[in-house]
């Protein structure tokens, strides 16, 4: 379909953001939309100014706004060359939607999340460069410049589990209504969030906390009115305790503990091989194989048979060990696996959970919504109890839309399971159920019970809650918030449009993202995924020596970053060092340009008008034996001749120049045995030699030894011809100097004494 334009009501001065979340399985684009604050104050007045932009879907088809691609981006790592035929449909699928008119001020970010984190730093930065590159020279949205943070800035780059909870935790109370200026006077809502791999969880400590806790995380967003709020959350995430690497410990526990209780017997019946489970429906059975322990005899890597007893009481036991609360803590403040987490007051601190804390409520159980532990364990218990064969018949009956009974305990008729349901979660939905207790009750402590009368919420929250279709607001499984989804990207976005609010004050600085350091803060709580890319970083290493300078010099009093001066001066002192190791050689170069740069070019070019004339030689007679091409100038650049013929010639030449000129300071004292009268003799002898040992060697070699023989005075033809070398062997020609008789020029070599 054709972009909107500029005559739709609903585009008037409207803006756009792009997010691609880059998760493990997939890349979904999701488009977002708000107006501009400016216009929206001057609409609303006063009413506006206590909230922040309204974030929503950015088109007006609901089906349009999203859009994803399989498989993950990080499985292009060894093939980076086909990303841009893969991001190629997302690219345009946003340029088709968006106006053409407001690319150029729509930003783009492509984050990417466990699938990346997974990644090695070099292949990370392999994916990420070649992403970035697609997008910044195939569209004109707005893409940040290169920084430590990527090629791109932080437009793309991978982001930690930290800033994942985070971005959650925006997204939850911004849908709730969390935010605004009078909200320091009642608290935000927490998040949970639980996936396969890991679990999170982020909330705003109370003022007493926040002064002793560290590592709290500053979410700084900007009202319609220009005034800025500020939240400490605190953020943490437990690697290997989402529901299918904790069942997959679970299961290698298991089988770690059956090969303990029995006897070792190498060849053991099958029987033997069959564990009871009771986190599986009564009568399922599976094959599985240890992945997290630690095998020590060949039967426990063997493949078991894990049979369903189907008790739940059991399963909650069983999986308790997994939370590893015996861990060592740091303080006395530790919830599990030895993690350091501040007080949480559950009567005030009130939580909503996401992902799997949904599905495993809603979809099963039809139990989404406010969470009632004796409710909700109730219907486990009835779920893990029935046979297997009768979960599976009513599975079927579900797909077809025929009734099959209801659920005990409240929970949804299983004829509403439909296709949403799949048979994988079934299977795991009593493990599942009783891994989600553990970590509400056991892990963060939630109370089971919750007594109505002794409840002291506020009557704000509870209207709230009440407003948003929730109960009783202790905690509460969600998945979206009126059409608006509960995810990470649209509390990215939030973020964004709240920073485009224009200040109160014009000199304000821009709000940072909340990975980035706080400027009265030591550090930045969020590590930064920072991929190997050839980037400068004189400006963290001057931020670090800052704090062992005086104020004088640091980067604020001298107006540059110390560390830039320190390495200039240091590669001033590595030049001079090398200039100083190698000073013999930059003179004999400089005493080499300064004698023959000035004659060259005369010397070529007379020499070169005179065998192309045939021109007499030194004795008078004709040369037109010697080829042309013998002699035929360097096609080498003209300030590039001295160099060529310097190196050449230094190196191999030094020790022996040296020692016949010794010599030839001894001899100069005393009358030349060569007469005068034999000069041009002697000249023929050098020209025709020279021209014959040159008949097969470069041209430039030959332009190099002729050029420094012409018009000069016989009487230095002994010193100088000590410069001659024959092209056929690595010795100087001595021949020249000691008097012999001509030699004729058909001869085609030179005797060499």
């Amino acid at each position: 379909m054709p972009p909107p334009t500029a005559a739709d009501a609903w585009l008037n001065s409207r803006r756009f953001g792009i997010v691609v979340d880059a998760g493990s399985s997939g890349s979904r684009l999701q488009i977002y939309s708000w107006r501009d604050a400016r216009v929206e104050r001057s609409a609303l007045g006063h009413q506006a100014d206590h909230a922040l932009p309204k974030v929503e879907k950015g088109t007006q088809e609901d089906k349009d706004w999203v859009m994803k691609v399989e498989p993950g981006i990080s499985s292009f790592a060894d093939h980076p060359d086909d990303i841009p035929a893969y991001l190629a449909p997302l690219l345009k699928h946003a340029q088709t939607h968006i106006p053409p008119s407001l690319h150029h001020e729509t930003p783009l970010f492509l984050l990417a999340t466990a699938g990346m984190r997974l990644l090695s730093p070099e292949r990370q930065a392999i994916v990420l460069q070649s992403t970035c590159q697609f997008l910044r020279f195939h569209s004109v949205f707005r893409i940040d410049d290169p920084s430590p943070a990527g090629p791109c800035g932080s437009s793309v780059r991978i982001i930690s589990g930290e800033e994942e909870g985070l971005f959650g935790w925006i997204s939850v109370n911004y849908l709730m209504d969390g935010f605004g200026s009078s909200s320091s006077d009642r608290s935000t809502y927490g998040f949970l969030d639980m996936g396969g791999a890991s679990t999170q969880i982020a909330f705003e400590p109370n003022l007493e906390a926040q002064g002793k806790t560290q590592n709290l995380m500053d979410v700084r967003l900007r009202l319609m009115s220009g005034e800025e709020i500020s939240h400490k959350i605190f953020v943490t995430t437990w690697l290997g305790y989402g529901t299918n690497q904790a069942r997959e410990r679970y299961v290698g526990q298991a089988i770690k503990q059956h090969e303990q209780l029995r006897p070792f017997v190498e060849d053991s019946p099958p029987s033997a091989d069959v564990i009871k489970d009771p986190c599986l429906p009564s009568g399922l059975a599976l094959a599985e194989s240890p992945v997290y322990s630690e095998p020590s005899t060949s039967h426990e890597r063997k493949t078991h048979t894990l049979l369903g007893t189907g008790s739940f009481e059991h399963c909650l036991q069983d999986t308790l060990p997994l939370l590893n609360k015996m861990a060592p803590c740091p303080d006395a403040s530790c919830l599990f696996n030895g993690v350091s987490v501040p007080p949480i007051d559950f009567s005030v601190s009130h939580f909503i959970g996401v992902s799997e804390y949904w599905y495993s409520s809603e979809h099963v159980f039809g139990l989404g919504g406010s969470y009632d532990f004796v409710q909700y364990e109730r219907a486990a218990q009835e779920f893990c109890g029935r046979p297997w064969q009768e979960i599976l018949r009513a599975h079927e009956d579900s797909k077809y839309g025929q009734v099959a009974g209801h659920g005990g305990g409240g929970s949804r008729a299983p004829d509403r399971w439909g296709d949403r349901v799949e048979v994988s979660r079934l299977q795991m939905q009593c493990f599942k159920a009783a891994w989600i207790i553990n970590v509400l009750h056991e892990g963060f402590r939630m109370p089971r019970i919750v007594d109505p009368g002794g409840n002291d919420t506020s009557d704000e929250v509870k209207g709230h809650a009440e407003k948003k279709g929730l109960g009783q607001p202790w905690f509460q499984s969600m998945d979206s918030v009126g059409d608006m989804a509960i995810s990470w990207t649209l509390g990215k976005m939030v973020l964004e449009a709240s920073k485009e609010v224009p200040p109160l004050v014009k000199d304000t600085k821009p709000l940072p993202d909340p990975h980035e350091a706080v400027p009265e803060a030591d550090d930045s709580p969020s590590q930064l995924i920072q991929p190997p890319f050839p980037f400068d970083h004189l400006d963290a290493i001057d931020d670090h020596i800052s704090s062992h300078l005086p104020l004088s010099l640091t980067r604020h009093s001298l107006g540059f970053p110390l560390a830039a001066l320190l390495t200039c001066l240091f590669m001033v002192l590595l030049l001079s060092f090398i200039a100083y190791r190698l000073r013999r050689h930059i003179r004999v170069c400089l005493r080499r340009l300064t004698r023959f740069s000035s004659k060259r070019d005369q010397d070529l070019a007379e020499l070169s008008r005179s065998l192309e004339q045939g021109g007499p030689s030194h004795d008078g007679s004709v040369s037109s034996h010697s080829p042309k091409t013998s002699f035929t100038p360097s096609r080498w650049p003209k300030f590039l001749r001295p160099f060529t013929s310097m190196w050449r010639r230094h190196r191999p030449l030094q020790h022996s120049n040296q020692m016949y000129r010794s010599q030839s300071r001894q001899t100069s004292t005393r009358p030349s045995p060569i007469r005068q009268s034999s000069s041009s003799n002697f000249v023929q002898q050098l020209d025709t030699s020279t021209t014959t040992s040159t008949s097969s060697s470069p041209i430039l070699g030959a332009y190099d030894d002729h050029v420094f023989f012409k018009n000069i005075d016989a009487r230095e033809a002994s010193s100088v011809t000590l410069y001659s070398r024959s092209r056929n062997s690595s010795t100087i020609s001595l021949s020249v100097l000691v008097p012999r008789q001509p030699v004729s020029r058909t001869s085609s070599t030179v005797p060499v004494c």
